[in-house]
């Protein structure tokens, strides 16, 4: 099944790249290695892209979106991408601690040793 646009131009981001070559650097840097640790990242990815196209949809059609089913019912409903958003946010979230993945420190942040 081919990618959508919005989708490859998610997948062929530099930001993409970025976040991907980060989060397997970190876990070289940790120590961690093998096949199903890169798997892991590629979901990560993979939900990454999903959870953009998300924030898209929410952008665009908003948190309520209106609906008729032809039935002569129409308004407004919740928008399912909000709940699908926060859904896939909370995985990616698990996912990283899962892999031991955590924030680097910036150059200007001092270890609690250097601090004394």
């Amino acid at each position: 099944m081919a990618a959508s646009a919005k989708t490859k131009k998610y997948l062929l981001s530099k930001e993409y790249e970025e976040i991907k070559k980060d989060l397997l650097d970190q876990l070289d840097r940790n120590g961690t290695i093998g096949k199903y640790y890169v798997d892991l990242v590629n979901d990560y990815m993979g939900m990454w892209v999903t959870k953009c196209l998300l924030v898209d949809d929410i952008q665009q059609r908003g948190v309520s979106v209106k609906y008729n089913n032809g039935g002569g019912q129409s308004g407004y409903k919740k928008n399912d991408s909000v709940a699908e958003f926060n859904k896939t946010n909370a995985q990616m979230l698990k996912l990283l601690s899962e892999l031991g993945v955590k924030p680097s420190k910036s150059d200007g942040d001092l270890d609690e040793e250097e601090e004394m």
